[in-house]
């Protein structure tokens, strides 16, 4: 079996420091060992590029800036399955895998503790500017002693209750903070939270963290009438998805003073990250879309394909995988 890692030189090495000696490492049942392929490049593989490389491999481990589309899967004969190293598929073509043959999965959700603790530490800079006080020092400046506000005892809003949610609101409800949820599909939030009505938590919420899955219903989520019924001066922070921010509406509402704050992990720009047009306003503290990339994370989501590469050479349909019923290359390949 030829496996091919999409990461570049700079994401193989946050990710496979432990995860490539282990992948070389698996064998076929007569001993063989599995040849990894890794990208030639310096960056990021275009779809023509990826099929180049990629050709005559039957697996393909993907970062998630490697898009899975239709015309990958009906290039690559030898293709046996597409792995993400992430837990967002939304850039595969899952139909078009389907119509292929080809075994669409995904990683763990590891990134669970990172991200959430990502957003708290946005929420902080937010609230005490940290990183203005911090550029003024390394460019030579004494800064002003800007005026903060204590989290503890101001009210934090949550919208979908995710794995993601529910760990950050403990984190929040931790520091002293009230804490309110809102979630269609969620009934019981314990003793953590307040579940309530948007509106609700709109209008008392002084920090607002949209965590909603990205779905055609969920795109600009956070729009003009959105933001109108969010408190005057409050705080928005976003590691969810970038589509969920109708960016025009939010740059407005930042200009306006109706929003105080933005913290930003994730946005429409390349790779998931924050556009220039939020990410580079005064009020706005804004990361790379950096929410997993910790070496516990990245470790966890590339040991992930490891295992299930592990299982395919072991004649197993791997874990997490989203359509087992449609991946006839791979039962015909367990047939030979």
């Amino acid at each position: 079996m030829r496996v091919f890692v999409t990461h570049n030189p700079e994401d193989l090495a946050a990710y496979y420091g432990r995860a490539l000696p282990e992948l070389r490492s698996l064998t076929e049942h007569d001993g063989t060992p599995v040849e990894v392929v890794l990208n030639p490049l310096e960056r990021d593989l275009t779809t023509p590029e990826l099929i180049k490389a990629a050709a005559g491999c039957e697996v393909i481990v993907a970062h998630r800036a490697t898009p899975g589309d239709a015309k990958a899967f009906l290039a690559l004969p030898d293709l046996l399955a597409f792995l993400r190293c992430a837990v967002d598929i939304s850039t595969v073509d899952v139909g078009a895998a389907s119509a292929a043959g080809v075994l669409v999965a995904r990683a763990d959700k590891s990134f669970v503790p990172s991200t959430a603790e990502l957003a708290l530490g946005l929420l902080l800079d937010c609230a005490r500017t940290i990183a203005a006080s911090t550029i003024d020092y390394r460019n030579g400046k004494q800064p002003p002693q800007r005026l903060g506000w204590q989290l503890a005892g101001q009210t934090a809003g949550i919208l979908g209750y995710g794995a993601i949610g529910s760990y950050l609101a403990g984190l929040l409800a931790g520091i002293g903070m009230r804490v309110l949820v809102h979630d269609p599909f969620v009934l019981e939030v314990g003793d953590v939270a307040e579940l309530v009505e948007r509106d609700q938590l709109l209008a008392e919420a002084d920090a607002v963290f949209p965590l909603a899955q990205a779905t055609p219903e969920t795109e600009n989520l956070v729009n003009a009438d959105f933001l109108a019924q969010m408190k005057p001066g409050a705080t928005l922070i976003n590691v969810s998805r970038g589509e969920l921010l109708d960016d025009n509406a939010v740059f407005a509402a930042l200009e306006s003073g109706q929003l105080g704050a933005l913290g930003l992990d994730v946005g429409r720009a390349a790779d998931q990250r924050p556009a220039p047009l939020l990410a580079v306003h005064p009020r706005c503290v804004a990361t790379p879309h950096l929410g997993g990339l910790t070496p516990q994370n990245a470790d966890a989501q590339a040991m992930s394909s490891v295992e299930q590469v592990r299982s395919m050479v072991a004649g197993e349909v791997p874990a997490r995988s989203v359509n087992p019923d449609t991946a006839t290359r791979l039962r015909r390949h367990f047939e030979q």
